[in-house]
């Protein structure tokens, strides 16, 4: 069965735009665990437009009660700015068990590419090596391309995070289905073969996840927007249910 960590970004985000605690980032998270996922996922940026420190010190805390596992995904690359300490900050402090690093912009609406391994890689290598000594699984977000995987091995990442934003979209469009699923199964298969656990995520739904996981061995899927939009429907417990039953 293929593993649901639940970003809970969006739960962060709604509180926000009003200000105060409501609704609870640990509330929601606890109902997710009890409803059966298996982690909770947040991406922490540095304009704090969701999730903020004092977010992640809570489900940490939630997380390590709760036996499920912690995933922190962002920009390694990003520092300190205002109330933000800097992502490798809070990841020192933490320790998530996982740590998924993103090569995203800070003024960027969401994730919308892998990493460009094609050059030096040095920092990125360090900076991976560090993330290690602290204990955590590093995942590196990539585009479904073999070259580029193979390169995720050789700087030390234990993981790759495939973006699924173009499979999402060819499910939409119902163009090239086949086609890109063919490229994601190979490309999973390849991290495979070379000894990288598989991890999704960007756009998967109740609508995609499915068939997705049927042609791709993946060890965990990442969600967020649209498993809180499912939310507003069918309630949270309810929600991840289905989405446990997809995982199937």
């Amino acid at each position: 069965m293929t593993k649901l960590s639940v970003n809970v970004n969006k739960i962060a985000w709604l509180r926000n735009a009003r200000g105060g605690k409501n609704p609870s980032i640990r509330e929601f998270s606890k109902i997710c665990i009890d409803s059966g996922c298996h982690g909770i996922t947040v991406h922490p940026r540095d304009d704090m437009r969701h999730i903020n420190p004092d977010d992640v010190k809570i489900l940490k805390n939630l997380t390590i009660q709760s036996e499920v596992e912690f995933n922190i995904e962002g920009n390694p690359f990003s520092d300190r700015k205002g109330k933000y300490p800097g992502f490798l900050k809070l990841i020192k402090t933490y320790q998530p068990d996982q740590c998924t690093l993103v090569p995203d912009e800070s003024n960027q609406l969401t994730s919308d590419h892998g990493w460009d391994l094609f050059k030096d890689n040095s920092q990125l290598s360090r900076i991976i090596k560090k993330i290690r000594s602290y204990g955590s699984r590093v995942s590196l977000f990539i585009d479904p391309d073999e070259d580029s995987i193979s390169k995720a091995k050789e700087i030390g990442a234990d993981r790759i995070e495939l973006y699924t934003g173009p499979y999402a979209d060819a499910i939409n469009r119902k163009i090239k289905i086949d086609e890109i699923l063919e490229t994601f199964s190979k490309a999973a298969e390849h991290a495979r073969n070379i000894g990288l656990g598989v991890n999704a995520g960007h756009d998967l739904n109740l609508s995609n996840l499915k068939q997705f996981l049927a042609k791709c061995e993946i060890d965990e899927v990442s969600i967020g927007h649209a498993l809180i939009s499912d939310s507003l429907r069918y309630g949270m417990e309810e929600t991840i249910v289905k989405y446990l039953q997809e995982c199937k």
